[in-house]
């Protein structure tokens, strides 16, 4: 039986320092703030930090410079295939096929997790431990950021490593929706999350599946 593996925390920070990247619009050259500034702000140890930086500096999304501290690096965009929130195409694409994109990639892995679900309790119980913390989100930060946690951990539970990638996805189409979510949707985010696990718990994938594309596709209301 295999366990749902939980991110590890330089994994974590290394997808925030990228999405904080992204959305300061950073060009290469530019300054990162400090260490001690990142630590705090991700409420981590400066060593956890460390860890993240020397794999983003593997891959060239970042640089540190002795006098300079951490920078945006020239990216090896060959290296950097997996990390979709910098690809220029995914930026740039239309919000539509945004849309569509999640809804085929994590509809499709829904089965695989049902499956994985009857075998590793893990499963079911992480999802219903960040649906929780959904209820009791105070800030639309918090709730994107636990919105992203859930669906990345869908991608996760089903066992498909190679998808597991694709999870930059949701940096860039929060990214791109953050603005338009309002607070009075939240409870409603919330419900539909907590269906979407009640419908695997039982096995009722068809059910999940339909719950799940009508969660991510009513962002198409919020399209101009």
């Amino acid at each position: 039986m295999q366990t749902l593996r939980r991110p590890k925390v330089r994994d974590q920070v290394a997808s925030q320092i990228q999405q904080y990247i992204v959305e300061q619009k950073l060009a290469p050259g530019d300054r990162l703030p400090t260490e001690t500034q990142l630590a705090e702000t991700f409420g981590i140890s400066r060593l956890s930090l460390r860890e993240a930086t020397k794999s983003l500096e593997f891959i060239g999304i970042v640089e540190s410079k002795t006098g300079v501290g951490l920078t945006v690096g020239r990216i090896d965009m060959e290296r950097l295939t997996e990390h979709l929130s910098f690809h220029a195409g995914l930026l740039e694409a239309d919000p539509q096929q945004l849309i569509d994109s999640r809804v085929i990639l994590e509809t499709g892995v829904l089965p695989h997790v049902s499956r994985r679900m009857k075998d590793d309790p893990a499963i079911e119980a992480r999802l219903r431990e960040l649906v929780e913390q959904f209820r009791s989100a105070r800030d639309l930060k918090s709730w994107i950021e636990l919105d992203i946690r859930f669906h990345r951990s869908l991608l996760d539970a089903s066992g498909l490593q190679p998808l597991v990638a694709f999870g930059d996805l949701l940096h860039v189409f929060f990214q791109r929706f953050r603005e338009s979510v309002k607070k009075a949707e939240w409870k409603t985010g919330v419900e539909s999350h907590q269906r979407i696990v009640d419908e695997l718990a039982k096995g009722h994938v068809e059910a999940a599946t339909a719950e799940l594309r009508k969660h991510i596709e009513s962002h198409k209301e919020r399209l101009p």
